[in-house]
């Protein structure tokens, strides 16, 4: 992929630091909807489900607004490639989390920005940091290998062993990396240039298939119980995350720089670990405290103002 020219987007406002910490909170509580479901729903059967459900929602929003998403624009072979790596990361989420712990997975999962940032910073022209930032980074990601080591330590290991346990880690880590390579295809690309609901249908309808294909040819295209804890989880995954939030997501990485949002989704494992006490009994601990704050003051120094030069 060669280097792409394409405009400077301005340093998150308070209107999008606002949007950023509710999409935070939204997807942290991702984690805890699909361990909770995987009991009814087969992880790649709900994860196939979720999409395909999503996908219908955006092309009805689509129609409505008289957003074209089938015009020939150019990115069609980069919206596809987007599609299949959004396939790899929730298939990694979905079997990550029968093998692991859904606060572990939050924590692991984002890990995202961190390849985002050297992704953005090597491929796209607009999105170079700055010393300060990268002090942020390098400061949220201790704080994510902090949390790491407290979830090691402190939790117990999946399903009663540690291979498992190492297994789901890996599994979200490598969804973070699937996600950040999302991220820089979408503003590497004439997807930048696209608008958010195609970006999105793309993404949705591509992991739509090949999630079901998989589910399909894997035996896992089966409902092993209806409740509904699963019917609301499902519909929290499909209509809230999948839709509005990605939808909204999209929508603010052609206004803003990429680097600094994604720097938020350091909240995310706050939120996520926090969920997971409150409704799953998972543990928390004065480690754990450490990190947040390591993973805030990272975000703070990412998103401090550049110096102005004196004329």
């Amino acid at each position: 992929m060669s280097t792409t020219a394409l405009p400077a987007r301005r340093a998150p406002d308070s209107f999008a630091i606002v949007l950023m910490i509710g999409l935070c909170a939204i997807w942290g509580l991702q984690q805890v909807a699909i361990k909770s479901t995987n009991a009814a729903l087969p992880p790649l059967f709900q994860a196939g489900l979720r999409s395909a459900i999503a996908a219908v929602l955006v092309w009805g929003w689509a129609r409505s607004r008289g957003t074209p998403l089938f015009r020939d624009d150019g990115t069609l072979a980069a919206g596809l490639f987007a599609g299949v790596l959004f396939a790899g990361e929730f298939v990694c989420i979905f079997l990550g989390l029968t093998l692991t712990s859904a606060s572990r997975m939050a924590v692991f999962l984002y890990t995202a920005p961190c390849f985002t940032a050297l992704g953005l910073h090597w491929f796209v022209d607009g999105e170079r940091m700055r010393r300060i930032q990268w002090v942020g980074i390098f400061a949220a990601f201790a704080g994510m290998t902090l949390a790491f080591a407290d979830g090691f330590l402190h939790g117990p290991p999946a399903q009663g062993s540690t291979l498992r346990g190492v297994a789901g880690d890996a599994l979200g880590v490598l969804a973070g990396v699937a996600w950040a390579a999302t991220t820089v295809v979408v503003r590497a690309t004439r997807l930048a240039q696209s608008s958010a609901s195609k970006t999105l249908f793309y993404q949705l309808t591509v992991s739509a298939v090949v999630l079901l294909a998989l589910a399909l040819g894997l035996g896992q295209a089966r409902v092993e119980a209806v409740t509904p804890l699963a019917v609301m989880s499902l519909a929290y995954q499909a209509v809230v995350v999948a839709f509005v939030s990605y939808l909204v997501w999209f929508w603010l990485l052609t206004r803003y720089s990429a680097s600094r949002l994604s720097v938020f989704s350091f909240l995310t494992p706050l939120f996520g670990v926090t969920f997971g006490v409150l409704l799953l009994g998972e543990s928390f601990s004065l480690r754990f405290l450490m990190a947040a704050m390591l993973v805030l003051t990272g975000i703070a120094l990412v998103n401090a103002p550049a110096k102005r030069v004196a004329d």
